[in-house]
């Protein structure tokens, strides 16, 4: 079974892995340092630390992300 990603059920250094695994197909060198590719944070680290920080929950990140930067056309 899947480990909870939930706040309540993580520490803060659980939820810096979990963003990390997230994010580890996105390195420095696969989009010449883009530093937030079409997630829109001048970092993309700096879009989850509401979650790391155990301020937001991880689904909630990126649903606020996905609402504000994206429109159905």
């Amino acid at each position: 079974m899947a480990q909870s990603k939930l706040i309540r059920d993580t520490t803060r250094e659980e939820r810096i892995a979990i963003v990390a695994r997230g994010l580890d197909w996105c390195d420095e060198s696969s989009c010449e340092n883009c530093s937030g590719c079409s997630l829109g944070a001048p970092r993309v680290e700096a879009m989850y630390r509401p979650y790391i920080d155990g301020e937001m929950e991880l689904a909630d990140v990126n649903m606020l992300n996905a609402a504000t930067k994206y429109t159905h056309g």
